[in-house]
């Protein structure tokens, strides 16, 4: 069984309009959606904004229906000059940014008492992934990488090139590490994927409802094309 976390409401549903729906459960305040799209059994939910949303909807999809797999879809700032408004960026590794434990010795981002610094993403699944937007988007660039997650939006350019000195990171947001970092604990596979919204700075916006629209045809494609994949 493969888990689905969306970021985006128009996407989550697009992705349930083409699938067969068997059942429709809420738990935690989120509905879940289990049924097959793409060949393969999935249950798809949008989880929320935030760390602990993210968190507790991995969980309830590990506790409540067995997932083995887990892909979250979303956006993400770039930390990136080469990583440009609508790429996409396939998580080799997740961080929590804003956990800073260092006035007992442990380096900015380390949860204490992990055994771990980054919770690592799937290696199939990165592979698979990246096929699978190269195959689908052809259109748009995608990179692998770190990615950060925090409770906080980065648009100040220091935030900004703190990450990138600490961390090393392609791109931030806000909900990825909290899914790797249940996931880790679950020993279950887990990849994140970041359609890129924004710079992560004060630079200059996109239309907005354009890039979303778009973002959300790319990550519906990708999907459906890593389903496909793994079967």
């Amino acid at each position: 069984m493969i888990g689905i976390i969306g970021a985006m409401q128009d996407e989550v549903e697009t992705l349930i309009s083409d699938m067969n729906v068997e059942e429709k459960t809420e738990y935690a305040s989120m509905i879940f959606h289990k049924g097959n799209l793409c060949g393969q059994n999935v249950v798809i939910v949008k989880s929320g904004i935030g760390k602990v949303n993210a968190a507790i909807c991995a969980q309830v999809l590990v506790d409540k229906f067995h997932v083995d797999k887990l892909i979250n879809t979303g956006i993400a700032g770039s930390l990136d000059a080469a990583i440009d408004i609508g790429d996409i960026v396939i998580s080799t590794d997740m961080v929590q940014h804003d956990v800073d434990a260092s006035t007992f010795g442990d380096p900015v981002g380390q949860v204490p008492n992990m055994d771990v610094f980054s919770f690592p993403a799937d290696k199939e699944l990165i592979e698979k992934a990246v096929e699978a937007n190269t195959e689908a988007n052809p259109d748009i660039h995608t990179y692998t990488g770190r990615i950060v997650s925090g409770d906080q939006f980065i648009s100040d350019n220091a935030v900004k090139e703190r990450l990138v000195s600490l961390f090393g990171a392609k791109c931030t947001e806000m909900e990825g590490a909290a899914i790797g970092h249940a996931a880790y604990l679950n020993k279950v596979s887990c990849v994140i994927i970041r359609a890129i919204s924004d710079k992560a700075d004060n630079s200059a916006e996109v239309d907005y409802p354009e890039f979303e629209a778009k973002a959300i045809i790319h990550s519906v494609r990708l999907v459906k094309c890593l389903l496909k994949k793994l079967g």
